[in-house]
């Protein structure tokens, strides 16, 4: 479903990712795993168009969106929940919403009704205003706006990020249940065994390089991983 394949990013002066390669097949959870500062969040931010590479494509469903415009990409299919939620805090819930729908023009009551299906919660709240909702909360509504346009596809950067351990098992859980209902996903997360744990494959970035990738029960059992982040 989408093959990043060779792609060089820089911020000015910069280089923040080399040579990145790889691929998310379609029904797969693949996670990205790395230390702070290591690329991560630069790879989700190119594949959704906001940044781009100076070399190399980015092909998603059989169509290179290496020059996409972010929107045109989530009309594709292509969804982000970015690094620290992003909800409109200042709106309410199902403003925040209907602002993830903004590019499904064909969006019904049946569209949020599945997403109030898989967050109660968010029903419950749908008129407050999103500021005042808990980090759990929010994060389930950075997902359920997300889900809005239907995608065929979502990436999730950091969804654990300042969540109590409860919390984040309840998170991981709902993405491991977006997947088995169709959703393929790349992960983005600090926590290499939460994400391995439900990831198929994984790839560890290091300094803007891709310096291993192997199957999930590889992973878990290779010692350098074990020392550098999963505290063996």
């Amino acid at each position: 479903m989408l093959r990043v394949d060779g792609i060089n990013v820089y911020y000015g002066q910069i280089h923040a990712l080399h040579e990145v390669s790889f691929e998310v097949n379609d029904g797969e959870i693949v996670t990205l795993i790395g230390a702070n500062g290591a690329g991560k969040s630069t790879v989700l931010k190119t594949v959704s168009g906001i940044m781009h590479s100076k070399t190399g494509s980015i092909n998603f469903s059989g169509e290179d969106i290496s020059r996409t415009e972010p929107h045109k990409i989530v009309e594709k299919g292509l969804s982000q929940v970015p690094e620290g939620r992003r909800i409109f805090l200042n709106m309410t819930v199902k403003e925040n919403l209907e602002m993830g729908a903004f590019t499904n023009s064909g969006v019904t009551r049946e569209d949020f009704r599945a997403v109030y299906d898989r967050f109660p919660r968010l029903y419950e709240r749908r008129r407050q205003i999103a500021g005042t909702l808990s980090g759990g909360e929010q994060q389930m509504l950075a997902i359920g706006r997300a889900l809005m346009i239907k995608p065929k596809m979502m990436m999730l950067d950091e969804p654990s990020m300042g969540l109590a351990p409860l919390l984040v098992e309840q998170i991981f859980g709902i993405i491991r249940e977006l997947n088995e209902a169709g959703t393929t996903i790349l992960l983005v997360e600090q926590n290499a065994a939460m994400a391995l744990s439900i990831a198929s494959r994984g790839y560890v970035l290091e300094n803007g390089r891709i310096v291993l990738s192997d199957s999930s029960e590889a992973l878990l059992g290779n010692k350098a991983m074990q020392k550098a982040y999963l505290g063996g």
